[in-house]
């Protein structure tokens, strides 16, 4: 278990207060697997960090596409959530921030999908962004730190938009890890809580890459380590039995699949 961070989700006419959980477990959760992965609350994918016993890496951008993933929502599911998104920061246990972009599915209080797109500098408040998402439209996200700020991009491929943020944070920046992630956004009031993720079937991330040290590398660059993340709802949490794990990475390093499984104890997709 890493952290809590706070972030805003859309809701009935207010801005209700979210957290992102990163982290990881020291053992691998299923043997079925055909990663070795770790478990995570609510963040399901890769994490880029220095490799074990190597020098410390600064991430400085990421990038990655998918398709806007359709989530499957009925009255029953009012209140699910999935968010897919590429970052940097906040895989470390001592973060404090998270530098992200991506798009979101959710499940209203009336059980319809509702589908945007946001960028977050966590520890501040989520930003939503004027830009048309739609299931399956090809997204492509990138973070890039340009001198003292960031430069947040996301890019619709099919609808021929592009929305680009230049912000200079009012904090100091993680550029310990870089991510490619689909996540269950956590409700936070008194105490925070993962809400039960969206079926979103599955997302592919493409196009993979990440500068790090000044290199430019993928999920295989040998510079660093790439960390599959698998969501496992912890006892007792909204999420009923929805787990979301990574495949194998592509052998160069620039795609792999999340899944919505509805059995935790079902196997990652191959390949």
């Amino acid at each position: 278990m890493r952290g809590w961070r706070g972030r805003p989700r859309a809701g009935p006419g207010r801005w209700a207060l979210l957290a992102l959980l990163a982290g990881t477990a020291a053992a691998p959760v299923a043997a079925a697997d055909p990663v070795a992965v770790s478990a995570s609350a609510n963040w399901a994918g890769y994490a880029a960090v220095g490799a074990p016993g190597g020098p410390a890496v600064v991430f400085t951008s990421a990038t990655g596409t998918w398709r806007q993933v359709a989530v499957a929502c009925s009255p029953a599911d009012a209140g699910a959530a999935a968010a897919v998104w590429v970052g940097l920061g906040g895989y470390d246990l001592g973060s404090r921030a998270v530098e992200q972009i991506g798009t979101d599915a959710d499940c209203d209080a009336a059980g319809a999908p509702v589908y945007y797109a946001w960028y977050e500098l966590v520890p501040g408040p989520r930003v939503k962004l004027a830009l048309p998402v739609r299931p399956g439209d090809l997204v492509t996200a990138s973070v890039s730190v340009v001198g003292t700020g960031l430069v947040l991009q996301l890019r619709n491929r099919t609808r021929n938009a592009l929305v680009t943020e230049r912000v200079t944070p009012a904090g100091p920046l993680d550029l310990s890890s870089a991510e490619w992630i689909a996540e269950a956004p956590s409700l936070c009031a008194a105490s925070c809580r993962p809400l039960p993720l969206a079926d979103f079937g599955a997302v592919t991330f493409s196009r993979i890459a990440a500068v790090g040290n000044h290199v430019a590398g993928t999920l295989t660059a040998p510079t660093w380590s790439a960390v599959p993340l698998r969501l496992v709802p912890r006892p007792g949490s909204a999420t009923p039995a929805g787990t979301a794990p990574p495949s194998l990475a592509a052998p160069d390093g620039r795609s792999f699949t999340v899944a919505w499984l509805a059995d935790a104890t079902a196997s990652a997709p191959a390949g």
